[in-house]
Formats: C-alpha cells, sequence, structure tokens
C-alpha cells in the first residue's frame, strides 16, 4: 500500500468518527439512526474504498476464507477475562457511576427502553461488534500493519477506537471516569490488534469483543431491572 492511501485512510477514519460523534452527541438522533450512519461509516465507505481505491478483493483483504479454530483459542480465553473484568469493574466502581443519568441518557436520547433492551443487546453483541472489529482492525489496523508502519498501525487504531467510544459515555462519567474509560479502551485495542496478528483476520478480536460487549449487556439488563 502506498504513501498515499496511509494518509487517506487516516483521514478518512477520524473524519469519520468526527461526522459519528457529531451526530451521537450534538444532533442526538435515535438509536435507529445512528445505527445507520455507523453503518455507512464503517462499513460501506471502507468496502468502497477497499473495492474502487485499494482494488482489492473484499475476501482476500479480509483473509477470512479459510478459518483455524485453534488460532481463535486466545480469543476466547481474553474474552472471558475481559467479560470477567467488566463485571468486576462495575462492581468496584459503581458508587461513582450515576446509574439513573445512564438509564436516562440511553431512554431520552437513544430512545433504548426496556422493551426493546433485548434487541438491542443482541445487536450490540453480534452485530455491532463485528462492524467495530471489521472497521476498527480489519479496515484501519491491517492496511496499516501490511506496510512498515506497524507502531502506527498499533497506535493509530487503538487510540481511534478510545477516542470514538467518548461520544457513547460522555453524559454518563465525570472526567476522571472518562480519561480511565479512555485508557482502558486504549490497552484494549493494542490487545485486540495483536490477537488478530495471530490469526492474520480480525475474527480473534471479534470473538474476544462478543465476550466483552455480554459482560456489559448483563450489567445493561441489571440497570434496566431485569435482575
Amino acid at each position: 500500500m502506498r504513501g498515499k492511501h496511509i494518509g487517506q485512510i487516516v483521514l478518512l477514519t477520524i473524519l469519520s468518527c468526527i461526522a459519528l460523534f457529531i451526530i451521537e452527541q450534538i444532533i442526538e438522533v435515535g438509536y435507529v439512526i445512528k445505527t445507520a450512519a455507523k453503518l455507512v461509516m464503517f462499513l460501506i465507505i471502507p468496502l468502497a474504498y477497499i473495492t474502487f481505491v485499494l482494488r482489492q478483493p473484499i475476501l482476500a483483504f479480509l483473509n477470512v476464507k479459510s478459518i483455524d479454530i485453534k488460532n481463535l483459542r486466545l480469543g476466547f480465553i481474553f474474552g472471558v477475562l475481559a467479560m470477567g473484568i467488566v463485571i468486576s469493574a462495575f462492581v468496584l466502581f459503581h458508587n461513582f457511576i450515576n446509574t439513573d443519568t445512564i438509564i436516562d441518557d440511553l431512554q431520552t436520547r437513544l430512545k433504548i427502553t426496556p422493551e426493546i433492551f433485548l434487541f438491542i443487546a443482541i445487536y450490540i453483541t453480534l452485530g455491532n461488534s463485528l462492524l467495530e472489529e471489521f472497521y476498527f482492525r480489519g479496515f484501519i489496523f491491517f492496511n496499516l500493519y501490511k506496510t512498515d508502519h506497524k507502531l502506527l498501525a498499533y497506535l493509530f487504531s487503538s487510540l481511534l477506537f478510545s477516542v470514538y467510544h467518548v461520544a457513547i459515555f460522555a453524559v454518563w462519567f465525570n472526567i476522571w471516569l472518562i480519561l480511565l474509560a479512555m485508557l482502558g479502551l486504549f490497552l484494549v485495542g493494542l490487545v485486540f490488534s495483536w490477537l488478530n496478528t495471530k490469526s492474520n483476520n480480525f475474527l480473534n478480536s471479534w470473538l474476544l469483543h462478543i465476550l466483552a460487549d455480554l459482560g456489559v449487556m448483563l450489567i445493561g439488563f441489571h440497570l434496566f431491572g431485569f435482575y
């Protein structure tokens, strides 16, 4: 991949995340519209870039034709560990988190109610995790990693992954918890990327992401009063 493509990918992905932040926090659209915008930014535009600019077949680029289950064991092990860490962190820091603010934000800004939370949880765990892993690891990380800019691949994809999530929890936590969450997400991004170098595709980090999100959704069910 030529140097100009690296610059294009960096600029394109930064602009996409800025656009999603504006949609999430400034325009404050509902969850359905936000998800549609995310599909465009994180899936349709990258697929078009791979096809028409990089001129690569999608399956060849993603390298998911042949899946070796043995290469996914690390993703599962780290995923179970991540789920435990997420739940433990909530238990440890719940006195510093205004859960009423989180529920109010979900219901008023994103229009997520207890009645539809199960369907949202299924989408986030399986669909949204796939979308983010394709974008941050499949599209950004591997595009940069295939060049001589391997350190940039790790740092940029992980930093953007961390900053992007600020749009989701910006009003949930105080500034110190936001910074702590960003640091955690940055480190998680590094681990996600490293795992994917073991399988040469983004399936390891997707499996880890699924299990980590499952932990988050279990917390969500608790906040909505299901148990």
